[in-house]
Order: structure tokens, then C-alpha cells, then sequence
């Protein structure tokens, strides 16, 4: 029975390596799969989704307004497909979610989207509450704080370093704009 999965962290915790390392096990058995990744974020390249440990695949993308369950048919009209992957899933429109899950309950086929749960504000990004919402299984990545406990959180910094608490809910970056933190220490760092 297919599902839709929300595989869900804060930076740095692994959720591509986990996506990458999920489809490969797939490939390995000789089962296909379908990577989707957005195109607003394309810091390991245009239609790639890559690790921070320096392994990569070539994907789709997607940008906001475009309908995914179509999108996900085409793909299967081409052949067999036992698993849609969603990298950045954050990213994703409610109404993208419900077209996730539609393909999930329709063309039965699983889907498991990878993003983050809450922005630098400590706010949900709407990929993620609508996943939060309709997804039928969950799991958390985790990472850790500089404290050692679980990292929850995460700090938006400009070039030098400074924690900025407000702007743009999106900004692309990685370890250069942003850090990781336990609930209290982002409460330090931000003066909440």
C-alpha cells in the first residue's frame, strides 16, 4: 500500500543523504525511482540533488504553481516507477501536497519528501505544515547542537556571523547562512 512520508530535520542533518541513500537501495533491486527536486535551490547544480558528504543524483524539479500529480502521471506513463522522491519539500504549496497525496491514494505509488520543518524564525514553511498535516507516516532526521542535544532549530547569519531574526522566510544557503541549534540556544541567539 503506497504512502506519502515526510522525512523532516532542521540543516545539516542528512535528509538528501538519506533521500539518495533510499533510492539507491531501490536501484539496486532494480526498481526505478524519481527524483524531484526544486529549482529554487540549486547550489549543487541545476536538476541535482546532492549531499553535503559529497554524493549526488540528477533530478526533476519542480517550481511553485506547477502540478506535481501530473507531473508524477507523465512519469509513470514512461514505465514503471516504485517510489517518488521530493527533495526540499519545504518548498512544496499546500496545493502541491494535496496533488503528493492524490498521486499517493490514486496512482498508488509511495512518495517520500525530505525538507525542513521550520524556518530561521521558528515558523512552519507551508510544504511542510500541509505535510505535517496529510502525510500518513513521519520521521525525524536529527543533528545536534554545539550543547550535544538534539537540534531542533535553526539561526539565519549574515557574512560575519551575525544571527539575523528577520527578512525573507526563503533564503538559499548552507552552513555559510545558517546553524543549527537546540530550542534554548536558538532562544539565546535570537533574544526570544
Amino acid at each position: 500500500m503506497a504512502k506519502l512520508y515526510f522525512h523532516y530535520s532542521t540543516m545539516n542533518a542528512g535528509k538528501s543523504t538519506i533521500l539518495l541513500q533510499a533510492s539507491y537501495n531501490y536501484r539496486e533491486r532494480g526498481m526505478q525511482t524519481y527524483l524531484i527536486t526544486a529549482r529554487l535551490d540549486n547550489r549543487a547544480g541545476e536538476a541535482k540533488i546532492a549531499s553535503r558528504i559529497g554524493i549526488d543524483d540528477e533530478a526533476d524539479t519542480f517550481e511553485t504553481g506547477e502540478d506535481l500529480y501530473a507531473k508524477i502521471q507523465t512519469r509513470l506513463d514512461q514505465g514503471p516507477c516504485a517510489c517518488i522522491f521530493i527533495d526540499e519539500s519545504q518548498f512544496l504549496t499546500k496545493e502541491q501536497v494535496w496533488q503528493l497525496a492524490r498521486a499517493v491514494d490514486d496512482l498508488n505509488v509511495p512518495v517520500m519528501c525530505y525538507g525542513l520543518r521550520v524556518d530561521f524564525q521558528g515558523e512552519l514553511f507551508p510544504g511542510s505544515a500541509a505535510l505535517l498535516a496529510l502525510a500518513d507516516e513521519m520521521r525525524e532526521a536529527r543533528t545536534i547542537c554545539h550543547c550535544g542535544k538534539k537540534a531542533t532549530m535553526v539561526v539565519r547569519m549574515d557574512g560575519d556571523g551575525n544571527v539575523i531574526i528577520d527578512g525573507d522566510q526563503v533564503q538559499i544557503g548552507g552552513n555559510e547562512s545558517y546553524l543549527s541549534l537546540c530550542r534554548k540556544h536558538w532562544r539565546e541567539a535570537t533574544g526570544n
